[in-house]
């Protein structure tokens, strides 16, 4: 290891040598070094003097006034109306009609004018025409009542007998299918007379005469039930023609008509109405009423009735979704059935 006394020094530190300044001293001088004056009265920092005197010790400094502002003058204020709550309109629900029930004195049926007829007899014996008239009831029953679930409404309880020309039998059919109809346990049926130009429904019953149908078209003050003749066969009603009139085609062809014919089943659905009209090729008022009806019953006579006036008579009554034909005065039946032969009345 090498002694340390043997380092040499430099001169600066040798006793008799002067060091790097004393040398620059001597040749320049050191006026010229002097350090420049420090500037009196220096403003400490912010941060400084708020840390050496604290956070209170911070003066705030001054801000301008705030402008005065006058409160306003108080202003009137009108009271908010409250809204009523909004209620949504409902239709008014319109009660059901009552039931229209046909309340008038009852009146006697002349039986022996029935038999002198060749007519069903009331409460009496089975016979080959009851039972014929058994199974045209049957079926027109049966339509009705399938017509009525369906959404046919009052429409469905009402048919129409009438024949292309006169002397065919329909009075004498429409009549028996009532009296057939009437002796239903839970139904009830109502003969109106509509064959306005030779009314003859009251006369083959034997009753009295009196206001009908077409009274109650042409007077609104007529209330139709009230010329409902009640009889004394039980379910069994009837309604008159009514005064003869030249414009009984015109009355039948108003907004009225519905109304009324509508309130002859209303709360009835177990009446069946039954319409006598006149020829449907000899007057206007079937072609009217087949607008009307659910079913129509034209009776064709078997030894008279020509094709082509069934058709004619069944083209005017193409409006009624329903025709039936029933052969009146036959001779033979096709399938061989004879309800005569049975009951003691055929041969």
């Amino acid at each position: 290891m090498t002694e340390q006394g043997k380092i040499p020094l430099p001169a600066a530190t040798r006793p008799n040598g002067r060091s790097l300044f004393e040398r620059a001293e001597a040749l320049f001088g050191s006026d010229g070094l002097a350090p420049p004056p420090v500037p009196q009265g220096l403003v400490e920092p912010a941060a400084k003097r708020a840390s050496r005197k604290g956070p209170s010790a911070v003066a705030a400094k001054p801000q301008a006034p705030l402008p005065t502002i006058e409160p306003a003058a108080p202003v009137a204020v009108a009271p908010v109306q409250a809204k009523p709550p909004v209620v949504e309109a409902r239709p008014a629900v319109t009660p059901e009609p009552g039931p229209v029930v046909f309340r008038g004195p009852r009146h006697a049926i002349d039986r022996a004018h029935l038999r002198k007829q060749g007519m069903i007899q009331p409460e009496g014996k089975t016979t080959a025409l009851l039972e014929e008239f058994r199974i045209v009831k049957r079926q027109l029953l049966l339509a009705a009542r399938e017509a009525l679930r369906s959404g046919g409404g009052p429409r469905a309880q009402r048919v129409l007998v009438c024949s292309p020309l006169p002397g065919e039998g329909k009075t004498f059919c429409a009549t028996n299918l009532a009296l057939a109809m009437a002796a239903e346990k839970d139904s009830e049926v109502l003969l109106v007379d509509a064959d306005f130009a030779k009314p003859s429904i009251l006369a083959a019953l034997g009753l009295p005469p009196g206001p009908g149908l077409m009274d109650a078209l042409a007077d609104p003050g007529i209330r139709i039930e009230d010329c409902v003749l009640a009889t004394d066969i039980g379910g069994l009603y009837v309604l008159p023609a009514g005064t003869q009139t030249s414009s009984d085609s015109e009355y039948l062809g108003s907004s009225r008509t519905a109304e009324l014919l509508d309130r002859l089943t209303q709360g009835a659905p177990n009446r069946m109405v039954i319409f006598d009209s006149p020829p449907a090729l000899a007057a206007s008022p079937a072609a009217d009423l087949a607008k009307h009806v659910g079913q129509a019953l034209v009776v064709a006579r078997a030894d008279s009735t020509g094709q082509s006036a069934l058709e004619d008579a069944l083209t005017l009554l193409a409006t009624c979704p329903d025709i039936k034909l029933l052969l009146n005065g036959a001779q033979f039946s096709p399938s061989g059935r004879r309800f005569g032969s049975y009951y003691g009345y055929g041969g």
